[in-house]
């Protein structure tokens, strides 16, 4: 068996890191789930912890800080195999999937409604469907290309928009302080962590026309 060498080990810390902040998610949501439950069969109209104002959630900032580490290593493995020309088809192949796998599954359970939490550590529902669907068609496209033996390189523009989903994640995370604290007020949607997310969705839907627009090719006949 190949041993796997340095950048592809990184990559598989970000999964584990990944899969480690999904748990936490998880458990997060299934207690505020269980302390609404609770509170509603006591007969309280009230939602214990709900907070209408700025405030800091010290677990979420746990959360985003193991995933901007998450992202670093991102960073790090890509430099090193370039530099290092230590560039694997296995690389290749774990480097998006870790990056999707993170992204997603953070953006998926940030879209859902954390009751307790308010309105701030949410990412917008529509924003989410709309990337996935990006990312599928992109992937769609790579699946034919590479049934042709075509290879589709990743573009600046697909950079850009992964760079801008983790800021939005983090922005979202971290309850979009400091800004909470100008624009707790707004209206629903349109905090300025919310204007994150929109901007990581108009990154990700451009990359994804300029992936079909370049290679429109592929989608021809054999």
């Amino acid at each position: 068996m190949k041993k796997i060498n340095l950048p592809t080990k990184f990559t598989l810390l970000r999964i584990i890191f990944g899969t480690l902040l999904i748990i936490a998610l998880i458990v997060l949501y299934l207690l505020d789930q269980y302390s609404v439950i609770s509170i509603r069969e006591a007969g309280n109209i009230y939602l214990l912890g709900k907070v209408d104002g700025p405030y800091i959630n010290w677990i979420l900032i746990i959360v985003a800080f193991v995933f901007l580490t998450a992202c670093l290593t991102d960073l790090i493995d890509g430099k090193i195999a370039r530099k290092m020309n230590l560039v694997t088809d296995l690389g290749k192949f774990l480097d998006p999937l870790a990056d999707k796998f993170i992204v997603n599954s953070l953006m998926v359970f940030l879209a859902l409604n954390f009751v307790s939490l308010g309105d701030y550590v949410k990412f917008p529902f529509f924003c989410v469907i709309i990337m996935i669907i990006r990312d599928l068609v992109v992937d769609g496209l790579r699946f034919m290309a590479a049934h042709k033996q075509v290879v589709i390189a990743a573009n600046i523009y697909g950079k850009l928009k992964t760079v801008m989903q983790m800021v939005a994640i983090i922005g979202v995370l971290i309850n979009g302080f400091p800004f909470v604290f100008l624009d707790y007020n707004w209206p629903m949607y349109l905090h300025i962590s919310d204007w994150l997310c929109y901007i990581a969705t108009f990154f990700s839907v451009l990359s994804g026309v300029i992936y079909v627009k370049q290679n429109a090719h592929v989608l021809g006949g054999e």
